[in-house]
């Protein structure tokens, strides 16, 4: 039983697997809330460092939950090399997922008959697979993520008395 379970963890870690092939220099490792997801090549001067890619993960359920797991798995697979961006190259559907299977089956031993029967399903999703380059941006231009206050309004006339 011991073995079994040892087996099914090992099992559930490898689908949730990130890998990254180091085609540059890495960096000190920095905190994965630092790295920047590009969809298009970042303005300036920038260092290829890897070519990484993840997947959801075998039991991720929704497209966006999907999403939401790869491009977190890149940056922080991106953040262990100390890339502050991820120039983000595309997403895939993974094959499989869910199904359902019936089966049946009955003998005959001595003088004794016996019949089973079974049905099996799968609910686990089909997983979604990214694919990045973990980058260094040289001085990255800052984007103020946060709306501009709006201005006060006019201030209305007040009566002379």
């Amino acid at each position: 039983m011991r073995t079994l379970s040892i087996l099914l963890s090992c099992l559930l870690l490898a689908a949730c697997a990130s890998s990254a092939l180091v085609t540059g220099t890495p960096r000190a490792p920095i905190d994965p809330s630092q790295v920047r997801v590009y969809f298009q090549a970042p303005a300036g001067v920038y260092e290829e460092i890897a070519l990484l890619e993840s997947n959801s993960g075998a039991f991720t359920y929704g497209e966006q939950n999907k999403m939401n797991s790869v491009v977190a798995k890149l940056r922080k697979e991106a953040a262990k090399l100390g890339a502050n961006g991820v120039l983000f190259r595309g997403t895939e559907d993974g094959y499989g997922g869910g199904g359902m299977s019936v089966g049946a089956g009955g003998g005959r031993v001595g003088h004794s008959s016996f019949s089973g029967g079974g049905i099996g399903v799968n609910i686990s999703p089909r997983q979604k697979y990214a694919r990045g380059i973990a980058i260094y941006v040289v001085n990255p231009i800052a984007v103020d993520e946060t709306p501009p206050a709006p201005a006060p309004a006019p201030a209305e006339p007040q009566p002379v008395r």
